[in-house]
């Protein structure tokens, strides 16, 4: 389908990619992976054409289409709903909808045979593009992705950059190209959305390209990793757990080759300087250097692995309790996030804050802070130091500053050296330390900080997604660090494998209340999907509704329990009428696809009017069935 041979690509004198190969099948699904800066983002640039390479070619079939997610979509403004914007991505079957609007406008006042002739062609069109069903794909997919159904009608510029990148998403899924290049797609969604695009992807019926730094996401959604590396591109041929495993294999069987060689040129060097000033071995020294010119040196394996010994000192050490939330009420009317909350943290938790967006995470990590106004009592303990890492305290950094000026203004009266050890944990070796802020990447930035946030002596770390932006390594240094960390941390982040590595207790809000999983993230997963498995289905609970009225407390009265009586009896009434006339709209939308009713005029006039009717009958039933419920609700609590 598309092929990479011999790539070649510099930025300025530095090659990118020196003779880089790759080639992809139709439904190959691929993970793109390596550290920041070795040039992943630019190679799905080169391949959407944004940037010519400098050697080599790329080479696509011609049923070959593309469509590539990348952060500077994050911009685009529209005033047009989020649905229709992602509906652009059926730009025909909109375009055939507008068209047969306005053809049955003209037969209101000029109804001719050749308009019938072109109405019914406009329709069966229409029915080939699958446009009856486009908006109800669109909503599927959006709501998938985290959208409210009330978030629909809404403009796309009212929504955040990241949000915005959501929409852009789903109009690319909705294209279905047969390539699909995604760069860091993860970056601002919440698990729920996660893992529906995970799996959304696994079943994506052509090929994808994945950039991505969420290796349990890759798990889920890729069947091959390509790692960027020296400028090549390694393809090992499963998920991320795969690679890990295939790579240390290959790193072995390097090693081995790598010593091999080196014994054969040690041995080659000394036959060259023993027999150099001999004239009857001149042809013999004379062949080996020749050999040593000629010999494709191999490379030693370089250690990826990054392990790190950080050292806490804690001036302070604070009590038991590090924290008490008690009825806690916050609220952005009209929403409302907290409502009678109650929380504790105790010395020593490692507490990751997990759930969708807009659930209040952020909120809550500020309360816990103290930055928050509340109604309710937060109590903090004895001795608590506390540090805050947010994705926004990047833009607080002295960009005049070199590293070792920054880090020293942590406040943690380390040593030069004691720093300089900081930074080389976090990949900044050598004279990496007197770059000055202003030139680093914004992953850089983020390891700054967050080096920043770990060294000053803080016996409590409050995170908010401090994964983002960071590439493998970085994460795998950041699970070590806070593993080795003996206070007390929250941690909000979308990263499964992240938060698997450092929780022992899992928070998240349900209800309006703090709820608590006293276990790894692991084992939350393990009780929520059980749980899921064992509540009963909507369907179910509506059965049940009809067959027995639901408890009601001892304490009511026999006429609240008349009253409770005769509100379920009308309740099952309204839901009878509501199933009738959801039959009805059906078989009046398989009369309306009919061609002796869409091409005469009186007849889909009718039609129209019928389900016209019947919607606004089903919107009435609806509200009163929703009264029904809350007057139900009401009687059973009082």
């Amino acid at each position: 389908m598309l092929s990479i041979s011999n790539l070649s690509f510099y930025f300025g004198s530095r090659a990118m990619y020196d003779e880089a190969s790759l080639h992809i099948k139709p439904k190959d699904k691929i993970g793109l992976i390596g550290a920041n800066g070795t040039g992943k983002s630019t190679l799905l640039r080169i391949i959407n054409g944004e940037y010519q390479p400098d050697g080599g070619n790329i080479s696509k079939s011609n049923e070959c289409t593309i469509g590539f997610l990348n952060q500077d979509l994050m911009s685009y403004l529209s005033d047009d709903s989020i649905l229709d914007v992602a509906m652009q991505a059926f730009e025909r079957a909109v375009q055939v909808q507008k068209e047969i609007d306005e053809v049955l406008h003209e037969m209101e006042v000029n109804y001719e045979d050749k308009q019938v002739d072109k109405l019914a062609k406009l329709q069966d069109e229409f029915d080939r593009l699958d446009g009856y069903n486009m908006q109800n794909k669109t909503e599927e997919i959006l709501e998938g992705l985290g959208f409210t159904t009330e978030d629909l009608p809404r403009p796309l510029k009212e929504f955040s950059g990241g949000w915005r990148m959501r929409v852009m998403l789903a109009k690319l899924l909705l294209q279905k190209p047969s390539l699909l290049m995604l760069d860091e797609p993860t970056n601002h969604m919440d698990l729920p959305s996660i893992q529906w695009i995970e799996n959304y992807l696994s079943s994506y019926e052509g090929a994808l390209i994945i950039v991505s730094h969420d290796r349990q996401f890759l798990d889920g959604a890729v069947t091959s990793i390509v790692e960027v590396q020296n400028g090549r591109l390694n393809v090992y041929a499963g998920n991320y757990s795969f690679y890990l495993e295939e790579k240390e294999l290959r790193k072995e069987i390097q090693k081995g080759a790598f010593e091999n060689q080196q014994s054969q040129i040690k041995q080659a060097e000394k036959f060259i300087e023993r027999f150099r000033s001999k004239a009857s071995k001149a042809s013999l020294v004379q062949s080996r250097v020749k050999a040593l010119e000629r010999l494709d040196i191999i490379d030693d394996v370089m250690d990826e692995s990054a392990k790190v010994n950080f050292k806490f000192n804690f001036t302070n050490h604070p009590g038991r309790y590090v924290l008490h939330l008690e009825n806690i009420n916050k609220s952005y009317p009209p929403r409302t996030i907290l409502k009678g909350a109650n929380g504790v943290i105790e010395r020593g938790d490692k507490i990751a804050l997990i759930g969708a967006n807009g659930k209040g995470k952020s909120t809550l990590l500020r309360i816990i802070d103290g930055g928050e106004e509340i109604d309710g009592e937060r109590r903090e303990g004895h001795n608590v130091v506390k540090s805050f890492f947010a994705q926004h305290q990047l833009e607080s950094l002295n960009i005049e500053n070199t590293l070792l000026e920054e880090l020293a203004a942590a406040g943690s009266k380390k040593t030069e050296m004691e720093l300089r050890g900081i930074l080389g944990c976090f990949l900044f070796s050598g004279d990496d330390a007197f770059k000055k802020i202003k030139v680093l990447s914004g992953g850089e930035k983020s390891r700054v900080a967050l080096a920043k946030t770990l060294i000053s002596e803080a016996n409590f770390l409050l995170l908010d997604e401090p994964t983002n932006h960071l590439d493998m390594m970085s994460v795998n240094i950041l699970i070590q660090a806070l593993i080795q960390y003996e206070g007390t941390f929250v941690a909000i982040s979308h990263d499964r494998h992240f938060i698997t590595q450092i929780a022992t207790k899992i928070w998240y809000i349900e209800d309006e209340e703090i709820k608590e999983y006293p276990g790894t993230y692991h084992e939350y997963e393990v009780w929520r999907k059980e749980k899921e498995r064992n509540a009963p289905s909507k369907a179910e609970q509506k059965k049940e509704a009809k067959l027995a009225p639901a408890p009601v407390a001892l304490v009511q009265t026999d006429l609240t329990r008349k009253e409770i009586k005769k509100l379920q009896h009308q309740l099952i009434e309204v839901e009878n009428q509501i199933e009738a006339l959801e039959d009805a709209k059906k078989l009046i939308e398989e009369e309306l696809s009919k061609p002796e009713v869409y091409g005469n005029v009186d007849k889909l006039s009718l039609a129209n009017d019928k389900f016209d009717k019947t919607n606004k009958q089903l919107f009435a039933l609806n509200a009163s069935w929703e009264t029904l419920v809350v007057q139900i609700e009401v009687l059973e609590k009082s």
